[in-house]
């Protein structure tokens, strides 16, 4: 592992936009924080399938929604009985009790409506999810109608075509309800047979920040990254931000929020240059927890790669491996809610992802009629190293997209380490 960059070259960042005489963050009250990480069933399917996904050493710039996946598994669930209805419950259970007379459902239902709600304001969002069946018995129109006013899952038919033709469909929709996004890459294998229900959701999100950052097209810095050193172009801001320094796990934590504050973005990064496989390590949701609630209002020099993180997932592995088992099996399979004629012919087929998060400069209409911030010696958050991303809902607390940024695209200045 290389040394981190010399410090004279962090100096260099431009840092005039510190604006203004000496602020002292401590007197400043911040508002109420969301809901806490540990009672919320898109944290803990979150942060148990990223480990599952991260356990491959050769995971590279992870992304996926928690809250989009969550609901459209606690919808089929609901269509399901028996124990493969307790494993979908299992899987979205929490390590602490949710809020009095609020389920799962409830909880992850209203999530989608608060970032629905939001989307315009404080980021641009397209997101999609389908139930999609092969040759299936007749689907209940009850199921239906209620999974689509509660979770926005739509049902879609496969046609009666190949495995390939079910690709170009499958690929076609998620490109579709990616808001047309070139360079998402596609489902290379899908085994849809008679019967099979398979899950999609896609998601690209583009965050509109509270404060907007500057960017230099002609500034671009090293990206210390996972395989490869490259050159990316870095976004700038001085001013307040929630955050906190771990010093023991030597791990910094820093909030930034979106327009109006009704979403914000969450960085997890170490302060060494390094893989995330010691963070990813510690995380649990009570730590995680901890280290949100220990943020304070501080003065900060931040710094953010301009890039975009895409992934293109199939999860049958990985929630398989989280004790979802009943549901692949044609035999041991239960959707008697989704079709009364179910028994023996239903069975879920797959469950596929795709994710998409630009990080860019822009912040929100909202921005022009907040007051000039007054920011004193402010502290240095360089993005530099690759970090943890998360983004969550403000409102309710559900955790929107996790994901991991390990390599930024740009000029390769070494070859791998």
């Amino acid at each position: 592992m290389l040394p981190r960059l010399p410090v004279y070259i962090l100096i260099s960042m431009p840092v005039l936009l510190v604006q203004g005489s000496t602020a002292n963050s401590s007197k400043k009250s911040p508002p109420p924080g969301p809901p806490p990480p540990l009672g919320d069933p898109s944290w803990a399917l979150g942060l148990h399938l990223y480990r599952a996904l991260r356990s491959d050493s050769s995971s590279v710039n992870t992304l996926f929604s928690p809250l989009l996946l969550a609901s459209s598994l606690g919808a089929l669930g609901g269509g399901s009985a028996g124990t493969t209805s307790s494993q979908f419950q299992d899987l979205l259970k929490t390590p602490s009790p949710t809020e009095a007379g609020a389920g799962a459902a409830k909880l992850l239902s209203g999530a989608l409506k608060s970032f629905t709600a939001a989307n315009g304001t404080s980021f641009y969002l397209h997101t999609s999810s389908a139930l999609f069946s092969k040759q299936t018995p007749p689907v209940s129109q009850e199921f239906v109608k209620g999974s689509q006013a509660r979770f926005r899952l739509q049902h879609r038919p496969l046609g009666k075509g190949d495995s390939k033709a079910d690709l170009k469909q499958l690929n076609g929709w998620a490109k579709a309800g990616l808001g047309g996004l070139e360079g998402a890459a596609p489902v290379a294998e899908v085994q849809a047979k008679a019967g099979a229900l398979i899950l999609a959701n896609a998601v690209r999100f583009k965050g509109l920040w509270e404060r907007e950052f500057s960017e230099e097209s002609t500034d671009h810095r090293t990206f210390l990254g996972k395989k490869k050193y490259t050159k990316v172009m870095m976004m700038y801001r001085a001013g307040l931000y929630r955050h906190h320094e771990d010093v023991e796990n030597m791990v910094q934590v820093l909030e930034t929020p979106l327009c109006e504050g009704k979403a914000s973005v969450v960085f997890l990064m170490p302060f060494h240059v390094e893989t995330l496989a010691r963070l990813e390590k510690l995380l649990t949701l009570e730590l995680l927890s901890k280290w949100l609630e220990k943020t304070n209002i501080t003065s900060l020099s931040i710094s953010l790669p301009k890039v975009n993180i895409t992934s293109t997932l199939s999860l049958k592995e990985q929630l398989s491996a989280l004790g979802l088992t009943d549901a692949w099996d044609q035999k041991a399979a239960d959707f008697s809610g989704v079709s009364d004629k179910s028994k023996g012919k239903l069975h879920l087929g797959g469950v596929l992802h795709w994710a998409s998060l630009e990080l860019a400069a822009q912040a929100g209409k909202g921005s022009a009629n907040l007051e000039e911030e007054n920011v004193d010696k402010p502290k240095l958050f360089y993005a530099d190293h690759p970090f943890i991303i998360f983004v969550r809902d403000n409102v309710t607390g559900a955790l929107l997209l996790m994901g991991a940024l390990d390599h930024a695209e740009g000029e390769a200045l070494h070859d791998e380490l």
